[in-house]
């Protein structure tokens, strides 16, 4: 039986990866006498794009505005780093004032070493984030936290971010489990076309409750996609990766979004105690 179904995922995959070498040699060589055939290859039609990228692809029933940290940390500091970090969200939490909350706070576990990743929601939108800012500055205990984080840092960098209008609003949850990132840096003018792609196979991935949350940036490296999930284990992140193979149309999405796609990473995410997201 898991023979069968290792060897029906194995096809799957080999087919996929024929289509999308066939795609690529479109991309690369086709010429404009070639436009019919590659109309004829590409069935699936994008959308035109008539306003921007953010206006058409993120949720407009909220005006929620998302931005991600990513901490590179002296290893013989990360201990120290995660006991302040809990202190001055949990106070930021119980401070009203501030429009903004932290969803999730990790430690890197495969991927980049020594790493931190928050990820903040800021209720309101740019001015939300506008208040926060100038609150923050007039806050004498943030000021001091962020002068002992300081000496903790080695490099630090952030983005901002809209949801995607299609995927899971993220919500606490309960643990143990761990967390993938993968993050997608998308060739520019193709971020509708992911879009268009993934708002139709994210069925594909909501079985086992895996899918947490999905952005794109606004601000900061642009033309970048960011899939959050949330496993019970590595072994039950492969299970569920590979029974999306076995799922029709999953191997069809795929085929469609890795031309787009310049680079890609994974990180593989640790919780911490003080995070939402467990």
């Amino acid at each position: 039986m898991a023979a069968t179904r290792s060897l029906q995922i194995l096809k799957r995959q080999q087919h996929f990866l024929n289509k999308v070498h066939s795609a690529w040699l479109a991309r690369g060589f086709a010429n404009k006498s070639d436009e019919g055939w590659l109309s004829s290859m590409f069935a699936h039609k994008v959308d035109a794009r008539k306003d921007a990228h953010s206006n058409l692809l993120s949720k407009k029933e909220t005006s929620n505005l998302y931005k991600i940290q990513f901490h590179n940390v002296k290893p013989e500091c990360m201990e120290a780093y995660n006991k302040l970090s809990d202190e001055v969200q949990k106070e930021l939490h119980r401070d009203a004032d501030y429009p903004c909350e932290v969803v999730g706070s990790w430690n890197t576990w495969y991927g980049e070493q020594d790493q931190a990743v928050h990820l903040w929601r800021y209720s309101g939108g740019y001015p939300a984030l506008m208040e926060c800012l100038h609150k923050l500055n007039l806050n004498t205990t943030y000021l001091a936290f962020r002068k002992e984080r300081s000496k903790m840092l080695i490099s630090r960098r952030n983005q901002l971010l809209l949801e995607f209008s299609f995927w899971n609003e993220p919500a606490p949850r309960t643990g143990p489990n761990i967390y993938e990132l993968r993050s997608y840096h998308l060739l520019p003018g193709t971020m509708i076309e992911w879009g268009n792609h993934w708002a139709r196979a994210i069925k594909y991935r909501q079985e086992n409750n895996e899918a947490v949350g999905g952005f794109f940036t606004q601000i900061g490296d642009l033309y970048v996609v960011h899939h959050l999930w949330a496993y019970k284990d590595l072994q039950s992140r492969e299970e569920t990766r590979n029974a999306a193979w076995l799922k029709e149309g999953w191997d069809v999405n795929v085929h469609y979004t890795m031309p787009l796609i310049q680079k890609m990473e994974s990180r593989i995410m640790i919780p911490m105690e003080h995070s939402p997201l467990q």
